[in-house]
């Protein structure tokens, strides 16, 4: 489809990140200063390595409850996954973004179609994506807005 416009018409180029090592204290004041909800996390170097969003913190928030389980001779069956539960537990007592953050990030790069970019956020029902350019370095972030503002230009 020639003259399809590519993330990189739409996307946001400034973009507001977060260090790893940086506390959950920070986080919060950042997401409410800017008031967006979630930011691209880097490391030392600048390099991408997750991202951090008000659903992280809620978690950290919450009542954790270890799964419901029973006991079967001499077995446990878990009702609920205890993976998540694991991973629940280590954003509840993280202190630092790189705590809570969620390392898997789905990416594109700067010349994906904006309707690729939507199919992702549908499929993995997202509300932002970090843009890379070809030499994998974040160069900009995409949200829904910014794609809905673009069907209306």
């Amino acid at each position: 489809m020639s003259g399809e416009q590519t993330v990189k018409d739409i996307m946001i180029r400034k973009v507001i990140t977060i260090n790893k090592d940086a506390s959950v204290e920070e986080l919060s004041s950042l997401l409410v200063k800017n008031k967006i909800s979630g930011v691209p996390v880097v490391d030392s170097s600048g390099r991408l390595v997750g991202i951090a969003t008000e659903g992280d913190l809620i978690i950290k928030d919450s009542d954790l409850h270890f799964p419901r389980y029973f006991k079967l001779l001499d077995s446990i069956i878990y009702l609920e996954s205890l993976n998540k539960f694991k991973n629940n537990l280590k954003k509840y007592l993280g202190t630092k973004v790189g705590d809570i953050m969620t390392s898997d990030v789905i990416t594109v790069k700067e010349d994906t179609a904006v309707s690729e970019a939507a199919d992702l956020m549908i499929k993995y029902n997202i509300n932002r994506l970090p843009v890379m350019s070809n030499k994998d370095e974040l160069v900009g972030i995409v949200a829904r807005a910014d794609i809905v503002r673009s069907m209306i230009k």
